[in-house]
């Protein structure tokens, strides 16, 4: 188990006679020890903050210290309390009516519309740390973008919502930006809400195929157009299906006749770019373009002249056309599926992004939907904060504990430094000096 952890020693009761022959002449000459991994229940407590009045002899005046300025207005919900709650529902997915019988089961009563304004007053509190992590994914000149369903309740039922997600991640070429992700939420999917999340923004965008990026791509576009980058995992994954021997048999059909051998033939090509790019994750932007120019580029050329000439000897109705035209079928979309071979930063896939999502997907099994339009709203505010941090390797429910204890007393000059990469490199200075 891990040393930091600590120890209890529970000591059996030792013998007093030989259990061979009786005698009391024993003596100690070692100890056979069993670790039992065990949790204490976690505790509530009051925290009663005191203020002593006193009064001067010679004036009558009556001194206190000022009263400190609390995380949320009025000051009832301490930090470490705030933080669990947020992170139980968006880092854990516990929705609020869960998290309220929990802990009303452990002799606390707090409703749902309680829990409910404890969110919101977090997002408050938060909004200057949000900014700042919008700002840094902002001043990338690389994103990966992707967008996922949210049911959002409505009258007679639920209307599908979008959360969208905007990561800034330069660890593959050892950019040195902390990475960091964006979330925005929107009622439906028009393209009028990416356009306006990337208002001013200017660089490359790594995404899926998805129409509604296009008002970014216009040569007119101020303050510049926003280069396409297309995701080589989604291209693979319309082949991979076809070729998928596990999940045809899965089906019940007979694995000879289903098989595509020419979808099976592009997973292969294809598999072999992928295998490069592993080898040259992490090294510079330099050194992958180098290796890229030599290994990678005759691959990719291959594939192109293999692709089209299969296509020409098929039918347009044939599955695999299809996969195929999803690489080649429009103006221009070739060209930025081949973006990443001119450009070191950019990366063969858009998985960053998706899994920036990966916990909105499995969440949403839980909590269902969001309730309004600003559950939607604060659902993003908080992911933002949550996945930012996990991208960081720090723990988010102990990193935001911390924030919102010390941000009230923090000047607006010095909010930079609780920042989640800022805030590791101080805390694990104070764990090295302790």
């Amino acid at each position: 188990f891990p040393d930091h952890l600590p120890r209890e020693r529970v000591v059996v009761e030792a013998p007093v006679n030989c259990s061979c022959c009786g005698s009391d002449r024993i003596v100690k000459m070692g100890e056979d020890i069993t670790e039992t991994l065990e949790v204490i229940p976690r505790q509530w407590k009051v925290v009663q903050t005191v203020r002593e009045k006193f009064t001067c002899r010679a004036c009558e005046k009556i001194s206190q210290p000022p009263a400190p300025f609390h995380a949320i207005p009025r000051g009832w919900a301490g930090p470490q309390l705030i933080a669990m709650i947020a992170f139980d529902k968006y880092g854990q997915h516990q929705p609020l009516n869960r998290q309220s019988e929990r802990i009303a089961r452990e002799g606390i009563e707090l409703s749902l519309s309680t829990l409910a304004d404890l969110i919101g007053h977090a997002c408050v509190a938060l909004a200057p740390i949000h900014a700042l992590i919008e700002r840094h994914v902002l001043d990338g000149g690389r994103l990966h973008g992707d967008d996922t369903t949210v049911p959002l309740l409505a009258r007679g039922g639920t209307k599908t919502a979008r959360l969208w997600t905007y990561v800034r991640d330069d660890r593959p070429w050892d950019g040195g930006a902390p990475p960091a992700a964006l979330f925005k939420f929107s009622t439906d999917r028009r393209k009028e809400h990416p356009t306006r999340h990337l208002a001013g923004w200017h660089g490359v965008l790594q995404s899926d195929v998805y129409g509604g990026y296009n008002d970014l791509y216009l040569a007119d576009r101020s303050p510049g157009p926003v280069r396409s980058a297309l995701c080589w995992s989604h291209a693979r994954r319309k082949f991979f299906e076809l070729a998928d021997i596990k999940a045809i048999a899965r089906k019940g059909k007979k694995v000879a006749e289903e098989i595509s051998p020419i979808a099976l033939d592009a997973v292969t090509r294809i598999d072999a770019i992928f295998d490069v790019e592993r080898e040259i994750n992490g090294l510079s932007a330099a050194a992958r373009l180098g290796v890229r120019q030599q290994r990678v580029v005759p691959l990719v050329n291959d594939l192109h002249d293999w692709i089209r000439a299969e296509r020409a000897r098929m039918s347009k109705h044939n599955p695999v056309v299809k996969a195929i035209n999803y690489m080649l079928d429009e103006e221009g979309r070739w060209e930025a599926f081949t973006a990443f071979l001119d450009d070191g930063r950019l990366c063969l896939t858009n998985n960053a992004a998706e899994r920036a999502l990966r916990g909105i997907a499995l969440g949403r099994k839980s909590w269902l939907f969001a309730g309004s339009e600003r559950g939607g709203e604060r659902a993003a505010f908080m992911y933002t904060l949550i996945v930012t941090a996990k991208m960081n390797d720090i723990d988010p429910q102990a990193w935001l504990a911390d924030v919102l204890a010390r941000l009230p007393d923090m000047p607006m000059s010095r909010v930079h430094e609780l920042l989640p990469w800022h805030w590791k490199a101080a805390t694990e200075l104070k764990r090295i000096a302790a």
